[in-house]
């Protein structure tokens, strides 16, 4: 079992189980996006996993402060404390300031978080917003002699923290072996030891995006950010602390280290990492050719891509697999997620049409029962469906007249669905004329043509609201040179 205790039995529904560290809220922090490209699948996996986390804390009576940051300073192009900001090259490239990158591709991880119906956090803090909330971080790690000062940058001193506490606490890493494998890259020779990480680095002159400091005018260092955000908002220590596998080392790791000597605690209760996505079998990758974003997913147009998939169907094949194992993209598997996730939906309206019975099935009980307990088993969702779909059996037998239920059944069979499909996973009925051939093309010229009245008297938030609700039906809009072009996904 472990990975603890399977998140304490999922934190279980025995309140007296769990205890928020800092009650009334249960504290979880995830980090979030760095903000300077499309948002693509990788991004949506995080977002629905720890969604559905949330959903179902709050669903158990759980006040939740969910908190996710934006990096958007400091996150530099080889995590190793070296090369350019990759929002200040992004920025640099398009001849923008900085956070009008940042801000332009929050917008649209925004909107097709949105569109995923990923809940918004109760928090979304910004790096940039926090630079002296981090500066105080760095002085009281240098005063506690875990750190030093090299050339203006203030560097983590790993060594030092593994002689009186174990790194590698995470991962599972030791120290010596990273010493004895790691290179030294170049522009490194500020540091002590391979394995040191920087806290702040001093801003060589063509950096863009620095702030004043006691050691160098700079910027801080990745890692740095969350420890910031994370306790400013949820205390010295908190409940849950979420991210990609690819962020367990060096960034979690970093973050322990930083927690432990700035807040004297270990200040995580509970760490979960979902697993990658890959494409047949293959890493996502530019270099490769594989990397999809959701805005080419919901639009059919990457070349990969068989036809357009609806948001609701990428949440749905995401669920379909543990956040803890790789889930692998592929044409196929996403048409049969959208076959098992139409079947779903149309067993739901024939609910209201069942006619009750004197007759009693003490299977309906049992299936909701399930659904808690594998929700209880480290939120296991595949677990979930597979009786959601044991729910919809059911619901077509009752409607063939081939089995009989009473009226506290039908309820029971309703609340399934309600409750786990709908609330817990976050699923949502989309509009049933949803593909191009069903839909009325002079209705959308008329709803274009508001949008466009609406862009024109600068009336953004109705303009973006068109757009948005649109999006939740799967219609997406495309400003081109030629006018609005608009895409139904299936």
């Amino acid at each position: 079992m472990n990975q603890n205790l399977k998140i304490q039995n999922t934190l279980t529904r025995k309140k007296e189980r769990f205890e928020p560290i800092n009650p009334p809220f249960v504290g979880m922090y995830v980090c979030g996006p760095t903000v300077y490209g499309e948002p693509h699948l990788g991004h949506a996996r995080p977002g629905i996993v720890f969604d559905i986390i949330f959903r179902y804390l709050k669903f158990l009576g759980y006040k939740v402060r969910y908190v996710r940051n934006i990096t958007d300073v400091g996150h530099l192009e080889n995590d190793a404390d070296e090369g350019e900001d990759k929002i200040a090259k992004k920025a640099l490239l398009e001849q923008l300031e900085p956070m009008e990158v940042a801000q332009f591709y929050l917008d649209k991880y925004h909107f097709a978080m949105d569109a995923l119906n990923v809940s918004r956090p109760s928090i979304e803090p910004r790096a940039s917003g926090h630079i002296m909330e981090q500066i105080e971080i760095v002085q009281k790690i240098l005063d506690a002699g875990y750190a030093y000062i090299s050339n203006g940058s203030v560097y983590f001193d790993v060594l030092k923290y593994d002689k009186e506490y174990h790194y590698g606490t995470l991962s599972g890493r030791k120290l010596e072996d990273l010493l004895s494998t790691t290179r030294t890259l170049d522009g490194q020779e500020e540091k002590r030891n391979s394995a040191d990480f920087a806290l702040w680095k001093k801003a060589n002159p063509t950096h863009i995006m620095r702030w004043n400091s006691p050691w160098s005018e700079g910027f801080p260092g990745w890692h740095l950010e969350c420890t910031a955000m994370s306790t400013k908002y949820l205390g010295k220590q908190f409940d849950i602390h979420g991210g990609g596998m690819d962020l367990l080392f060096p960034h979690h790791e970093s973050e322990i280290c930083q927690n432990k000597i700035a807040n004297q605690t270990d200040s995580v209760k509970y760490w979960i990492h979902n697993n990658m996505i890959t494409i047949n079998g293959q890493k996502m990758g530019k270099s490769l050719g594989n990397f999809i974003t959701l805005n080419e997913f919901f639009n059919g147009t990457h070349p990969l891509l068989e036809q357009a998939y609806s948001p609701m169907t990428i949440r749905f094949f995401i669920l379909q697999a543990h956040y803890g194992g790789t889930l692998d993209f592929s044409n196929a598997a996403l048409i049969a997620a959208e076959k098992g996730m139409k079947k779903l939906f149309a067993a739901y309206p024939l609910i209201e049409k069942l006619k009750p019975s004197d007759s009693s099935n003490e299977t309906i009980a049992a299936l909701y029962q399930n659904c808690l307990d594998a929700m209880d088993d480290d939120f296991n969702s595949p677990i979930v469906i597979a009786n959601l779909f044991e729910a919809a059996r059911m619901v077509n037998s009752a409607n063939d007249g081939k089995l009989t239920l009473n009226q506290e059944n039908i309820n029971l069979l309703k609340a399934i669905f309600d409750d786990f499909l709908f609330n817990i996973l976050g699923m949502k009925m989309m509009a049933e004329n949803t593909s191009s051939n069903g839909l009325d093309n002079e209705l959308m010229d008329v709803i274009i043509e508001l949008r466009k009245t609406a862009k024109l008297n600068k009336d953004y938030a109705t303009a973006d609201a068109i757009r948005d609700m649109l999006a939740k039906i799967g219609i997406s809009l495309k400003d081109t040179k030629d006018g609005v072009e608009w895409t139904a996904g299936g």
